[in-house]
């Protein structure tokens, strides 16, 4: 469906064949034909191939796509699917990255969806992927392992810290495979953000659904929020939790913890608690692929009972690392895009500290020179 749709959008129907042509696994050929879903227009793509009953390993398939014609940036992105999957079904399983076998993504269909899935996408050249929450339905599916509840259990490792949507649908409406691609590709989560729209495509499954169409919608648009170049609009996480038993070290500690971990920023909020004792509210914001992770941290180190989640959004000015010279070396930092357009310079702290030291200057005089050399420029 994720392909059918990017093929709906635009991207070269021959060009697909071709990179599939060059993964070297035999009769593999893509048919592509309109279709109507529950009354609506849509394409499917169908993988049509010869019988085979092969259970491939990661190591396999990232050799067939190392040796395929495709380019890197492709290349790259497919193997990240596939490593998204194998992760999944190594923990489900209980086995490790270097063991764990597809069963049914190792097949040659499933294969084909995937990289030609990453090869349609690169050839959209889109910069930004929001999706709304997922829908995965629910009831039973057969798989090589018997009957799983809906979502399968590689589907619910891979979509962990990912937004659902509840659905009542009978039926699995979020593969392993489909959980991947949206996980990898996918910049936040979300509704529909200020756009001009300017392509849609509908991608069809095979399966005819009583209650609603059986389709992927695509769209494709250019972002008109105010100063669009500028300014970003996100999705971030917040999580909290009130403290009042733990040491200072301890809230230092589990800083850098959650730092290292990737949290976007962490902070603390004096406040009153029950028995009147003081204590903190222990706040981190956190991208949503760092979730998990933060969140454990923040159980393990602390001992807190409960932790308060929240999703938000927020407006983020541009920025790139930028490096200036100064009489007391090179001072790293962050240039910074204003919404009129003009640049600011940050100079890091930690880049300053390390000069002011071992020029035996003042801190102060490190960053005062950072910014004047960078005014200077």
């Amino acid at each position: 469906m994720f392909l059918a749709a990017c093929v709906d959008a635009g991207a070269n129907f021959e060009t697909i064949q071709a990179g599939i042509d060059s993964l070297n696994t035999g009769n593999c050929k893509l048919q592509q034909q309109e279709v109507k879903k529950f009354g609506f227009r849509a394409l499917k793509v169908d993988v049509l191939h010869d019988p085979e009953h092969a259970h491939r390993h990661l190591h396999h398939i990232n050799q067939m796509i190392d040796d395929s014609s495709i380019n890197e940036r492709t290349k790259k992105l497919a193997k990240e699917i596939f490593l998204n999957l194998a992760k999944a079904e190594a923990k489900v399983h209980g086995s490790t990255l270097e063991k764990v076998h597809f069963h049914e993504v190792g097949a040659i269909d499933s294969i084909a969806d995937i990289v030609g899935g990453a090869i349609a996408w690169d050839l959209l050249g889109l910069d930004r992927l929001i999706c709304s929450p997922i829908a995965t339905g629910k009831g039973k599916i057969k798989i090589a392992h018997g009957y799983v509840s809906v979502p399968a259990p590689a589907t619910v490792e891979i979509l962990k810290s990912i937004p659902l949507e509840k659905s009542e649908i009978e039926a699995e409406l979020t593969t392993p495979t489909g959980a991947a691609i949206v996980s990898t590709l996918a910049n936040d989560f979300g509704g529909l953000p200020a756009m001009s729209i300017q392509t849609i495509g509908v991608g069809a499954g095979t399966r005819e659904l009583l209650e609603q169409a059986n389709v992927l919608r695509l769209t494709i648009g250019t972002s008109t929020e105010s100063d669009a170049d500028e300014i970003r609009p996100e999705t971030i996480q917040r999580l909290e939790t009130n403290l009042d038993d733990v040491s200072g070290e301890v809230v230092g500690y589990c800083t850098e913890l959650l730092m290292a971990a990737g949290a976007v920023d962490v902070y603390t909020t004096p406040i009153q608690v029950k028995k009147n004792r003081p204590g903190i509210i222990f706040s981190v914001l956190c991208h949503t692929e760092n979730l998990a992770e933060i969140r454990e941290i923040l159980f393990r180190e602390t001992g807190t009972l409960g932790i308060r989640h929240e999703t938000i959004h927020r407006f983020v000015l541009q920025r790139e690392l930028h490096k200036v010279t100064t009489p007391w070396g090179r001072i790293d930092g962050k240039l910074i895009t204003q919404p009129d357009g003009s640049k600011t310079f940050t100079p890091e702290f930690e880049s300053c500290k390390k000069a002011a030291i071992e020029n035996q200057v003042t801190l102060q005089d490190v960053f005062s020179a950072a910014t004047a050399a960078f005014h200077s420029s």
